[in-house]
């Protein structure tokens, strides 16, 4: 099958999109986690930590995008929530992961993204395993499986009368 490419003469740049389920839908989560585990400091220092790690690993490819190792930010999303709280090591992955990501790689790398040649540029997506996506995920599975248990009281404890 032959396919026709438009050709475009004379466009202004690179159109900046912004993915739903890579960017709109983790922060969207990431909030949620934030305010219902009141992780107010300890959110902002870890989005602060994985976005420096993020930005200093991610490198703009031409033709690509901005390119990012699998593993070494959930390695280190995962560390950071286990410093920051075992207890809530899991949803600070998460917003950790998913939000120092987003701002780290995507964010932080606007400027980058116009000597790159492409002329669509997608805040949050880089295809069904998004670095966002990714990180998030398996900094909350590492930081779950290194964190304590949670012990739930046994004996009829309903709280105050």
């Amino acid at each position: 099958m032959r396919y026709v490419v438009p050709v475009v003469v004379g466009w202004p740049g690179t159109i900046i999109a912004v993915n739903v389920g890579g960017a709109v839908i983790p922060t969207l989560l990431s909030f949620y986690l934030y305010v219902r585990n009141e992780l107010w400091i300890r959110g902002i220092i870890a989005i602060a930590c994985v976005a420096a790690v993020c930005h200093f690993l991610a490198q703009p490819v031409p033709g690509v995008g901005i390119a990012l190792p699998v593993f070494v930010p959930p390695l280190s999303t995962a560390v950071v929530a286990l410093l920051l709280s075992r207890r809530y090591a899991a949803p600070l992955a998460y917003i950790g992961g998913s939000m120092g990501t987003l701002v780290g790689a995507d964010l932080l790398n606007l400027g980058k993204m116009q000597g790159l040649g492409a002329p669509v540029a997608s805040i949050g997506g880089a295809g069904t395993f998004d670095g966002i996506f990714l990180t998030a995920i398996l900094a909350v599975l590492l930081a779950s499986i290194f964190s304590p248990p949670v012990r739930r009281s046994v004996g009829g404890n309903v709280g105050p009368a």
